[in-house]
């Protein structure tokens, strides 16, 4: 079971406890929100003409059944690539960020996004965060996939709803207002924070739905506890453009805090990254180091398996 750091911004308390004991901690009437998105096996890897071998993590879907992609080796502008059961890629275009935009093909038809990840999940794999070192197994499609996933489309799992077992799940509906929205987490979301003033960094765009019922909570004054940075970030772009649907580019930081999630429920995240960031726009930079500090004293797993923080 994870272990869980709790900062209660009203008294400046820090309480260390296990994940199982959330429920003791979370204030009363609260509406809680959840990304229901589901990891696809993104991952994937095929041959050139030549027979050179050519590795793809899809990024997220565009208009007109197009996809954005990273690819790990040469390719250029009309070429296409080979893979497994059938399917090809024609290269559509390059771009400067190290994004390519492809169509993927079968039997000289262009696929649309449903056949394309049921072929994924044929051959494709589990597209672990760049700092897991190792090949993905069979136990990492269970654990890096929350008990309540449904929606395909992510290339990452949104972390702090990996710690929800199936009892806890059922807890948390029965105790409290639960509502989905859906953020397709993309490989953008482990980009760092690299330029020299936070305003001029680039954030990626995300693929975001949000039901009506979530969006009329939203719109509402409850309370409100965002389960992970995705859930956050998807709420706050909502609160400012009132757009239910479309592509979420959000950045939360000190100088940009947010209007409208109350708590946050996360895991422990990379230094430099937007996520540390999204953290430090609840409680400021002095105190997310200092709780991070405290985090590796106490000896915290840190990233996507690792233990959770709940900032009430």
């Amino acid at each position: 079971m994870a272990r869980l750091l709790i900062y209660n911004r009203n008294d400046g308390r820090i309480t260390h406890t296990i994940f199982k004991h959330l429920f003791d901690f979370l204030p009363e009437n609260i509406a809680i929100l959840l990304n229901d998105t589901k990891v696809i096996k993104a991952r994937f890897f095929g041959h050139k003409l030549s027979g050179g071998v050519v590795e793809f993590l899809l990024n997220t879907p565009l208009p007109d059944n197009r996809y954005s992609v990273y690819i790990r080796g040469r390719v250029k502008e009309g070429m296409e690539i080979f893979f497994d059961e059938g399917l090809c890629a024609h290269i559509l275009s390059c771009h400067e960020d190290g994004t390519r935009v492809v169509a993927f093909y079968k039997e000289n038809q262009r696929i649309q996004t449903e056949e394309l990840f049921e072929l994924l999940e044929t051959i494709g794999h589990i597209p672990l965060p760049p700092y897991i070192k190792r090949e993905d197994n069979a136990e990492d499609s269970i654990e890096y996939q929350s008990v309540f996933a449904r929606e395909k489309g992510a290339v990452a799992a949104p972390t702090a709803s990996l710690h929800f077992t199936d009892t806890m799940f059922e807890v948390l509906k029965q105790r409290y207002e639960t509502h989905f929205l859906t953020l397709h987490v993309g490989a953008g979301t482990f980009k760092p924070v690299d330029v020299e003033h936070i305003n001029d960094h680039k954030m990626h765009e995300e693929f975001y739905t949000i039901p009506e019922a979530t969006c009329e909570l939203i719109n509402s004054t409850k309370p409100l506890l965002a389960v992970g940075t995705t859930v956050t970030r998807t709420i706050e772009f909502y609160a400012r453009e009132h757009q239910a649907f479309g592509q979420c580019n959000l950045f939360l930081h000190p100088c940009h805090k947010p209007i409208r999630v109350n708590h946050l429920l996360t895991n422990f995240h990379l230094p430099k990254s937007t996520l540390i960031m999204l953290v430090a726009s609840f409680i400021g930079l002095h105190k997310t180091l200092e709780l991070y500090e405290e985090a590796v004293k106490e000896k915290y797993r840190f990233f996507s398996y690792g233990d959770a923080m709940l900032i009430i």
